[in-house]
């Protein structure tokens, strides 16, 4: 039933119930299968998201179409919510994690990690793609590689803050779009949902688009208007993906440094002398 209504949240918890049975009773054959099945849905993903441009161009076209030139107005509204939100989880929440961590100021760190990681993240739009980038940044952090060679890669999976900023904001803009009315609880408990998801975001260019639908789901809002957002996303992508990718792959960098300075300090060490 969770299924054949698009109920997300419904499907997530038993697709949580079938992972751990899956992992406790199932064969190696069948484990392998389930295995070669993921392999198969990321490999149509990614030809899904390659001939997005085709589709963009359509909707693009369309859009002008039924409501004319203004609709770019409010498309640039909306690349200012995004953007705004994430340029203050840049600089001013995640600033605050990391003066936590290391009792000192943080910003030579987040300037650091966003000059050497953020900008290439910017343009790769990939948290996958950006791990190479992001080993290399702890490695002239002086980082310890046992910690960082498990951190960077689960951070390019988990680590997606500015997915979970994409997937609540479009979700709110869709439910001011439709006239419902949204109560600050719900939207606190859609931003939990949001962040939870998000951590199921693939690491590929415009991964976390998908989610809208779950997110939709918690606020009523059908699967073919939730649709439709996902497409919206895609018209702004060029933008919203590249400052997302920014966020969640400089901080990958940031909070590793942060907690594996802070175990310094406790120790009495000194950080390196462009973070003092």
């Amino acid at each position: 039933e969770a299924i054949t209504e698009a109920n997300y949240i419904g499907i997530l918890v038993w697709a949580i119930i079938f992972g751990f049975a899956i992992k406790i009773h199932a064969s190696d054959s069948t484990k392998e299968l389930l295995q070669d099945i993921t392999k198969s849905v990321t490999a149509i993903v990614h030809w899904l998201i390659n001939l997005a441009p085709f589709g963009i161009i359509g909707l693009i076209h369309s859009s002008i179409a039924t409501n004319g030139i203004g609709i770019f107005k409010t498309y640039g509204l909306l690349i200012a919510v995004l953007a705004g939100a994430m340029i203050f989880t840049t600089f001013v929440i995640a600033p605050l994690i990391v003066s936590f961590a290391i009792k000192q100021d943080p910003y030579p760190l987040v300037i650091y990690c966003l000059k050497e990681s953020g900008i290439t993240a910017l343009f790769t739009r990939s948290s996958a793609a950006n791990i190479p980038v992001n080993m290399d940044v702890c490695e002239k952090l002086k980082l310890d590689r046992e910690f960082y060679s498990v951190s960077i890669p689960l951070g390019a999976t988990i680590n997606m803050n500015g997915a979970a900023i994409t997937i609540a904001v479009m979700t709110l803009a869709a439910a001011h779009t439709l006239g419902i009315s949204v109560s600050f609880p719900t939207a606190l408990m859609l931003c939990i949902i949001a962040s939870i998801g998000a951590c199921g975001a693939s690491g590929i260019a415009g991964g976390s688009l998908f989610l809208i639908p779950m997110a939709c789901s918690f606020l009523g809002i059908s699967n073919d208007v939730a649709m439709q957002v996902v497409a919206v996303g895609f018209i702004i992508g060029a933008v919203q993906d590249s400052l997302e990718t920014a966020l969640n792959s400089s901080t990958d960098v940031m909070y590793t440094a942060a907690a594996e300075y802070s175990g310094w300090i406790a120790e009495g060490k000194h950080l390196p002398r462009r973070f003092r």
